[in-house]
């Protein structure tokens, strides 16, 4: 009889270090016996902090070496193309990244004054939240991002553009709070002392309200951590409308969660409003939002002004409309701080970023 033939052997597929923190690749690397593995922290950090892995740099032989490119790497996802504007602050650079599967993804580099600049992450490809008055939300859900592509639109502004970047704000594509395990993930990697070491007071989550994320992001213990709430309505009927999400959560359970969520004793709560002329602009939508505020301890405002899209639901507000609600918000006692408009002309603005024609084409 003929012997069977042997199976050929399965190829794994290296690990990508950016989905990893510096302690779980330096046990890996012991766990698998390399030679060299008392340099795996070095060889991580880096290929973090210059965007190049590069395990001969830190002395190893060929041997360590080999191993090491054989189970790990340094993937970054392709620079579809970059747009950007200039602004008084500065410019706003908006990429569109192609991932490994050909979808595409958006992110934003944001001048903030000072030479500093913030970087708008996405956390999914789309958004399943629907809100009407979101790009993103019109191209519905095509899959979740894993924390490696999280992180990596940060190493790409960082290490292929050169572009420097101080804080990371889950608000592009998607929701963060959609995508637990994906973001806890990504903020494990970001605020590794051993590798990218982000304080965690330059890193901000927002969320439109998902009130089962908010706990899980409470339980996993960052006691610095921004966290900010996309509200934009104030009434049940009204955010029910504009969002969703507010027909399965209405306004009571989410403030209950929100009045648990308290990482410390001075946390301040973001509350980000969406002005839209005609649709939450009347004096009584700014005494709902007082109300919504009462109770949640430190709060500040960011009042949004409405950034029309492909498909908008009303006009951008003029001055005098931003002006007139920051000063009824004041009435109330509210602290506010309004968000300057950067990127519009190039749909990188709050609201703005998706590609509804990627979703038909798939």
């Amino acid at each position: 009889m003929t012997e069977p033939a042997a199976a050929a052997p399965i190829a794994i597929a290296p690990l990508a270090l950016q989905g990893l923190s510096s302690t779980a690749f330096a046990a890996l690397c012991k766990a698998r016996g390399f030679r060299g593995a008392g340099a795996a922290r070095d060889v991580y950090r880096g290929a973090m902090l210059e965007g190049v892995f590069d395990p001969e740099r830190v002395g190893l032989g060929p041997e360590a070496c080999r191993a090491y490119r054989e189970q790990f790497d340094l993937p970054l996802p392709e620079i579809v193309h970059v747009l950007e504007s200039d602004g008084k602050r500065g410019r706003t650079s908006k990429l569109s990244l192609r991932l490994a599967d050909g979808l595409e993804i958006e992110c934003v580099r944001i001048p903030m004054g000072r030479e500093r600049f913030s970087l708008c992450v996405s956390t999914q490809v789309g958004c399943k939240m629907g809100c009407t008055f979101c790009e993103t939300g019109r191209m519905g859900l095509l899959r979740q991002l894993s924390a490696t592509e999280i992180v990596s639109q940060l190493l790409v502004v960082r290490h292929r553009l050169g572009l420097s970047v101080k804080n990371v704000v889950f608000m592009g594509m998607g929701e963060p709070l959609d995508n637990v395990d994906g973001l806890l993930g990504a903020l494990a990697v970001l605020n590794d002392p051993g590798g990218l070491a982000i304080n965690q007071e330059h890193l901000t989550v927002c969320t439109v309200g998902r009130v089962d994320g908010i706990g899980r992001l409470g339980d996993a213990g960052y006691k610095r951590l921004n966290l900010s709430i996309s509200l934009n309505a104030a009434n049940d009927t009204l955010r029910s409308q504009l969002m969703p999400v507010n027909r399965r959560t209405p306004l009571a359970d989410l403030h209950d969660a929100l009045v648990a969520y308290r990482p410390r004793r001075n946390f301040a709560l973001g509350v980000h409003y969406c002005l839209m002329p005609g649709l939450n602009d009347a004096r009584e939508d700014a005494r709902d939002v007082a109300r919504f505020c009462d109770g949640l301890g430190r709060v500040l405002v960011q009042l949004i002004p409405y950034n029309p899209g492909n498909a908008p639901l009303t006009r951008a507000p003029e001055e005098e409309e931003i002006e007139r609600f920051i000063g009824w918000l004041r009435e109330d006692g509210l602290p506010v701080r309004r968000r300057i408009t950067k990127g519009r002309d190039v749909m990188a603005a709050c609201g703005q970023l998706g590609n509804v024609e990627l979703r038909r084409s798939r």
